[in-house]
């Protein structure tokens, strides 16, 4: 033990007393590194009992980290907070160490340890609470754009490129592309991903309202007020993104009114004189033409060129036909998690009839389609068949059933086929059978090229 007798007095009994007594951890080393003292505090956090630990060396209750009674024994000099993580307990812990000196000799090192767990735990929650708000705040993921066309990729580029600069976007597609997808996609890898996303579908909401619900109003301001008023929906993005859908369906009065928030930075609430600045990035969609809007005077030129500073266009399924197997797949796993079913692959006559379709409802009509193929299928089987897409097997039994008024007439697919299988195996044995050549020279991507010689059985 540590020999605590100064000029003839005994200071162990006090010296242990203060220990018993104090709510920090404390544990002493002599100087050769071996547990020579410890409280009940220390046993509390390390979940060692005091006969335990007396006689073990330094190292004997650290997890993860480096000794400070052996870096105070090693350097002579104290060692400020640093974080250490212990055992059995497995409780992260602040620890401070310095060294005991008697009479200019060094007899040890003392540590006073703070457990930060709870602190930790707090920490981590808090964190999960962000992520939780997150998600609730956009529900799309950048990985959750599916596909790997060229089209698609392209898109997928301007997307990322979109998300590092505070310019308004303007995405343009048809009706079931997915541009609040995109539009969430741009918010989640921008630098306002910790604030709010804001979707606001101006189609939905008469012109009046409109103009309530995104700048708010004053109370008294109208029949119907609340009391106190109301923020709007820029006052909530503020810091954040807010979408803007169907963004050519608002009036020409609420159309001024934008653009003065889009060039002052600021919205002014109905019934208020007074101007609130903003921080807002503004992405707006549209499946019409606005620069026809535009021609027609339904749609304000220089509000146009304000949302159009970073124009976006989203290619319609039947241009990216390729994409429609991976679409396909990530729809399997959607449906098996709602439906609690075991789905695990689509039948390749059933994937011809998809790739056959010509998609007016985009990936939107794909995704109901092999939702709804999930729900006829028996709980038994596994696979999806044509069997399942009764309403696109019956179209295509319609143009089959098609009387032609002579024998050598054939259907236009048949021909249509022909020609490209016989272009491909051309390009295929030109390139000395190098598919990612041929691929190169008939300009689509090589898993298309996979699907197409599989369909053909070029080899």
């Amino acid at each position: 033990m540590l020999d605590l007798k100064i000029n003839g007095m005994d200071y162990q009994g006090m010296l242990e007393a203060v220990l018993l007594a104090t709510q920090d951890a404390i544990s002493v080393v002599n100087e050769d590194g071996i547990h020579i003292l410890v409280n009940p505090a220390y046993t509390k956090i390390t979940g060692i009992e005091y006969d335990k630990i007396i006689g073990k060396n330094a190292l004997y209750d650290i997890e993860e980290g480096e000794s400070l009674h052996m870096k105070v024994l090693t350097k002579k000099k104290p060692v400020a907070n640093t974080m250490l993580k212990i055992k059995p307990s497995g409780k992260t812990v602040v620890a401070q160490a310095a060294p005991i000196i008697v009479k200019g000799k060094m007899k040890g090192s003392v540590a006073v340890l703070h457990d930060i767990s709870g602190i930790k735990d707090l920490t981590d929650k808090l964190e999960s609470a962000e992520k939780k708000l997150r998600a609730l705040t956009y529900k799309y993921k950048p990985e959750d754009i599916i596909g790997e066309s060229e089209s698609i990729k392209e898109v997928k580029e301007l997307i990322k490129k979109a998300a590092k600069v505070p310019a308004t976007v303007l995405l343009r597609g048809e009706s079931g592309t997915g541009k609040e997808l995109f539009a969430n996609s741009i918010h989640a890898q921008s630098s306002r991903s910790h604030n709010n996303f804001v979707r606001v579908n101006c189609a939905a909401l008469s012109d009046s309202l409109l103009e309530s619900e995104l700048f708010g109003y004053e109370e008294g301001s109208f029949t119907g007020a609340l009391k106190g008023g109301k923020i709007g929906l820029f006052e909530e993005a503020d810091k954040g993104t807010i979408f803007l859908d169907e963004i050519s369906e608002i009036s020409l009065s609420t159309q001024a009114k934008l653009l003065r928030v889009l060039q002052e930075k600021e919205i002014m609430r109905v019934g208020s004189n007074k101007n609130i600045p903003i921080d807002v990035r503004v992405i707006a969609a549209t499946n019409a033409d606005l620069s026809k809007a535009v021609q027609e005077g339904k749609f304000r030129e220089d509000l146009f060129y304000r949302l159009s500073i970073l124009p976006v266009s989203i290619p319609p399924l039947r241009e990216r036909k390729e994409d429609i197997p991976l679409l396909v797949k990530n729809f399997i796993g959607k449906f098996n998690d709602e439906y609690g079913r075991n789905i695990i692959d689509i039948s390749q006559e059933a994937l011809d009839i998809l790739m056959e379709h010509n998609w007016r409802g985009n990936v939107r009509e794909l995704e109901n389609i092999i939702g709804r193929a999930i729900i006829y299928m028996n709980l038994n089987e596994r696979v999806i068949d044509s069997i399942h897409l009764p309403q696109l097997k019956k179209s295509k039994k319609r143009i089959e059933k098609v009387e032609f008024p002579s024998e050598e007439v054939v259907k236009l697919n048949t021909i249509l086929d022909k020609t490209e299988s016989e272009y491909i195996k051309k390009i295929y044995l030109k390139t000395n059978k190098n598919k990612t050549r041929t691929a190169q020279l008939l300009d689509i991507s090589l898993r298309s090229l996979y699907y197409k010689m599989e369909k053909y059985k070029i080899t």
